[in-house]
């Protein structure tokens, strides 16, 4: 399963998250959203700051009005297929029976998916004295499946060359609720290092043992208040903990924009899905120079076709905002995300440039 998916902490009820999507940006634009269109989006909670940020860069310059509902992937592309918002965020790409249901609602010319950035999640740790540890997959796999227990264990020793590794106990840190980064992180063990994971894929963390903590922010607090610790967490919270640099074919890759963004070069598209469907199979067991393999990639949704010309052209717009170069660094700046590569855009702008309106004969 490579199908990435990321966690639904902060989920809002619908009402009360689409009000809070009116006062994020209806009151800076009262009179741009009285001489334009509005348009309505819904999805993943996690994409909320993006989509703030990219609501306001695009209201900038452009007339109308954009809710966004946080009300979780799931949601988000369920209230899609359904018809009840214009475009939808999601930290997953469509299941096959979704697709279906996408092609149904969005009728001829199908449905745009196309990635809205990259999300690294870096593997931090506090061990004291040790300011760097690299890690092969396969060690990672064995560290969190609780086989190798001491930081000085031969098998990490080999990658640490000249490293003064102390006789510490591992202490692994994981989600303690459901959680998609705890998917994505679990789905690159089972990829790159399937004979040392022998758990399914799931958002539920499945090895006991270890100490467990409430969301991203309980990880990284945990990992900062022990010591010979180890946790996985969103990069853009790791702060000032040591980040693992991770083994990729012979040589160890730690967490950059450009790395995170590269594995979507490497990866393969899923085929059978339109031409302007943009889901990747992501490579997690790459051994790409320059990659590195443990992210998630949040997508966006839209139709090819609506039914009112003026709002084609306003989803159209705001899509192509936020795959822009602009659009990217805003979401990087705002949300931590990695921007997706020149080469990415290059591929999924003529899926964006498709949506148009049956009406307008576009």
């Amino acid at each position: 399963m490579k199908r990435s998916t990321l966690g639904r902490a902060f989920v809002l009820p619908t009402t009360a998250a689409l009000a809070f999507g009116l006062v994020a940006c209806g009151s800076a634009n009262e009179e741009g959203a009285a001489s334009g269109p509005t348009i309505n989006g819904a999805g993943a909670s996690s994409q909320e700051a993006a989509q703030s940020a990219w609501r306001t860069g695009f209201l900038e310059s452009n007339d109308g009005m954009i809710n966004y509902d946080p009300v979780g992937s799931s949601g988000g592309r369920e209230q899609f297929t359904n018809g009840g918002v214009d475009f939808a965020g999601s930290d997953a790409y469509l299941d096959d029976k979704e697709v279906k249901a996408a092609q149904e609602r969005c009728g001829e010319g199908g449905f745009v998916e196309v990635p809205a950035y990259v999300s690294p999640v870096a593997l931090i740790t506090n061990i004291e004295g040790v300011d760097s540890i690299k890690l092969k997959p396969e060690t990672i796999a064995k560290i969190f499946n609780q086989k190798i227990t001491k930081w000085n264990d031969p098998e990490i020793a080999a990658s640490n060359e000249g490293v003064d590794l102390p006789d510490t106990r591992i202490v692994p840190v994981n989600r303690a609720d459901g959680s998609g980064t705890t998917e994505n992180f679990v789905e690159y063990l089972k990829e790159a290092a399937p004979e040392q994971w022998p758990h399914e894929v799931s958002d539920e963390w499945p090895v006991s043992g270890g100490e467990a903590a409430q969301g991203t922010s309980g990880v990284v607090q945990a990992v900062k208040n022990g010591n010979g610790t180890i946790g996985y967490a969103d990069a853009s919270q790791a702060g000032d903990l040591t980040t693992v640099e991770v083994g990729v074919g012979d040589e160890f890759v730690k967490y950059s924009p450009e790395a995170a963004a590269a594995v979507l070069d490497v990866s393969e598209r899923v085929e059978g899905r339109g031409e302007n469907s943009f889901a990747f199979d992501l490579a997690r067991d790459t051994k790409e120079s320059g990659t590195y393999p443990i992210v998630l990639v949040s997508y966006v949704l839209a139709c090819s076709n609506y039914d009112n010309a003026d709002k084609a052209t306003m989803v159209k717009d705001y899509l192509n905002y936020m795959i822009s170069a602009e659009g990217q660094k805003a979401a990087e700046e705002q949300a931590g995300s990695a921007p997706i590569s020149d080469d990415l855009r290059s591929k999924v702008q003529p899926a964006v440039e498709s949506i148009g309106s049956a009406n307008s004969g576009s």
